[in-house]
């Protein structure tokens, strides 16, 4: 069955999509949608006919990233449609198996930055603890596709309690970022274990989870987990969504949910070809992000991920989309356009250019509408005029 061609802007159900409808007695329960995920070719091709670039990169996954994906998320692909950017995010492609010149196995330089197998110190006082190799689905061009999933070039290691006992003598650090893999596809118990293990840490001001879970299966964010996510504020999660129709009405209820606990919902999506990599495709998400009170936080030049060129677009590509945003839409609703620095310098940011000219007695500007405006640079008072201000602020006296 063919998912129909949705308005950008609406929120709606896809379920039961491509599965029967005596499916939806157990459409709810995370485990169920765990259990059923379209796992193999055979899997595939029982909903979607693949085109001969689809088939030949699904039988290469196994030997780079696995394929996986939740009945939820994979009712949103087009059948008729081999570029439906919900699909190309999901379905492995040929693409994948060919390394362009320029790309990396770890091109965040993360394995270089680790002081503790699984803890990642780059930045001074923040870290990112990487406690899964496991996601709800895997996408194609994976950051961390080398240690996800299982069939990659590593394996993952966490020396948890190397990695606790490191932030309790790391001062410094006062903001833990739980990422992997994604930490939302452990139980609510074995979750709590780890963030009431960093909250006794006193210099832990914070904690951020990054998951794709609220998208890929909002299911699991159920009013329990969100109970004890509340128990361990300042607590802020970061989403991934890339393209408005994943904003679906199960997604928009489960980050409800999220936000009525307390949660600070960001959002970080990976600019990718042929997915939004337009201004309408990005305009529409990002509204769409804010009424589910979600801010748009980053907008990720792809990284050079292994077998990756097919989805990456040109930097000026997020220039141009950034430039199409500001002015034409709310501030809150335009993330910063960012690259992480090939090897591992960490998040740059990328703005277009709004400077046309800088000295030191002014600069001159242009706004979204290309008006030029100048901006004096401060002066500094005479003396002399200082002299009589004091003077005659004594004959006021």
């Amino acid at each position: 069955m063919a998912a129909p061609n949705d308005d950008l802007t609406t929120f709606r159900s896809h379920a039961p999509g491509y599965w029967p409808q005596d499916a939806m007695a157990d459409w709810d329960s995370h485990q169920w949608q765990l259990k059923n995920r379209v796992n193999t070719l055979t899997d595939l091709e029982q909903h979607i006919e693949l085109t001969d670039v689809e088939r030949a990169g699904v039988l290469l996954a196994g030997n780079k990233l696995a394929m996986s994906v939740t009945p939820h998320f994979f009712n949103l692909i087009d059948a008729d449609d081999p570029d439906c950017p919900i699909r190309r995010q999901i379905v492995p492609r040929l693409e994948e198996g060919w390394t362009a010149p320029e790309e990396m196995a770890d091109p965040c330089g993360e394995d270089s930055h680790m002081p503790v197998p699984g803890l990642v110190h780059r930045y001074p006082d923040r870290v990112l603890f990487l406690v899964t190799d496991r996601c709800a689905s895997y996408c194609r061009y994976c950051t961390r596709s080398r240690v996800v999933s299982g069939v990659g070039e590593q394996q993952l290691e966490t020396q948890w309690e190397a990695a606790f006992e490191y932030l309790e003598k790391t001062p410094q650090v006062r903001d833990v970022l739980l990422s992997g893999g994604d930490p939302l596809l452990f139980s609510d118990a074995k979750l709590e274990k780890i963030l009431s293990r960093l909250h006794a840490i006193p210099h832990i001001q914070f904690v951020r989870i990054g998951s794709r879970i609220p998208i890929f299966l909002p299911q699991r964010i159920t009013p329990a987990l969100c109970e004890m996510l509340k128990k361990y504020h300042p607590l802020f999660i970061s989403i991934h969504t890339n393209h408005p129709k994943e904003l679906t009405t199960e997604v928009q209820e489960a980050l409800g949910r999220l936000a009525d606990a307390g949660v600070p919902l960001g959002n970080q999506s990976v600019l990718l070809k042929g997915v939004n990599d337009s201004v309408e495709v990005q305009k529409a998400l990002v509204h769409k992000l804010l009424m589910c009170r979600v801010r748009p936080y980053y907008l990720y030049q792809c990284d050079l991920i292994k077998g990756s060129s097919h989805l990456r677009t040109s930097v000026s590509k997020g220039l141009e989309i950034i430039e199409g945003l500001r002015g034409h839409t709310t501030g809150y609703a335009i993330p910063q356009f960012v690259i992480d620095g090939p090897g591992g310098g960490g998040k740059i940011p990328l703005n277009p250019d709004y400077i046309l000219q800088r000295d030191h007695e002014k600069v001159t500007l242009r706004n979204y509408e290309g008006e030029t405006f100048t901006y004096p640079e401060p002066s500094e008072a005479p003396e002399s005029d200082l002299i009589a201000l004091k003077e005659q602020s004594a004959c006021c006296s």
